[in-house]
């Protein structure tokens, strides 16, 4: 995919998903901006991927920090051509009856209260420009029930109802805005975490394994990029098969 001359600004590039689609953007020629709380991991990828890659270290949950990270890659590149809003926290597996309130207080402001900032001041930009790409990183969990957490669920559901209310107020003025919904993606620590979570998932899914981090980074890639220039208020489920499953 040839995206030379492209700007992105990726939220959640420090690790996993954010920082497997941030690598594939600049390998297809974008200039990237990397925003994410781990400052070290920022850097030195930032470093790996070239003189167009720059770091910003931002805090999803504070909006400042969202609004500097769209101002530095607009004063940087003159531009945003497309934003991924990847940077996200694993729930807890629990019974509803022991559901932490808590817990959702702090999923709602990093997946809702997130993607909503990001929204707010991507969408002034991208408007201005008469284009832009926005894409968040939802999940299976707020679509269907039984293999994320109650409070998981409920702000990631939360992140596809934004998504789609944002595509149709911002497509007159040529901005697109979609989401991309992994099923259960592997990571250092679910072995160890829930290992018969994964044990099932593996059982179950037509495909037979886990996600990998680069297979949402080359959906989310495609959402952001000129190819899907007629594609808006869609969520493109990545779960290796898993939602054909019958549940009957």
């Amino acid at each position: 995919m040839d995206l030379i001359g492209h700007v992105s600004l990726v939220i959640g590039a420090t690790s996993g998903i954010g920082a497997r689609t941030a690598t594939r953007l600049a390998a297809d020629g974008a200039a990237v901006v990397l925003a994410g709380r781990r400052r070290a991991e920022g850097e030195e990828l930032a470093g790996q991927l070239g003189p167009d890659a720059t770091f910003v270290r931002t805090d999803i949950t504070d909006e400042t920090d969202v609004a500097r990270a769209i101002v530095t890659a607009v004063d940087r590149h003159g531009r945003l051509d497309s934003l991924v809003v990847s940077a996200g926290v694993a729930g807890m597996i629990s019974p509803v009856a022991e559901v932490d309130l808590d817990e959702l207080t702090a999923m709602m402001a990093v997946h809702a209260g997130g993607t909503l900032a990001a929204l707010k001041h991507a969408a002034p930009v991208m408007v201005a420009q008469g284009s832009g790409s926005i894409v968040t990183v939802a999940s299976i969990g707020g679509r269907l029930a039984g293999w994320t957490g109650h409070a998981y669920a409920a702000s990631k559901a939360a992140v596809l109802a934004l998504t789609r209310s944002a595509a149709v107020e911002l497509s007159e003025h040529g901005v697109r805005v979609n989401s991309v919904s992994p099923g259960l993606v592997n990571r250092p620590d679910l072995a160890s975490a829930w290992p018969d979570g994964a044990r099932r998932w593996r059982t179950a899914a037509p495909l037979g394994r886990l996600g990998e981090p680069g297979d949402i980074g080359d959906a989310c890639v495609f959402l952001a990029s000129p190819m899907a220039r007629w594609i808006t208020g869609i969520d493109l489920v990545v779960d290796g098969g898993m939602s054909a499953v019958p549940g009957w």
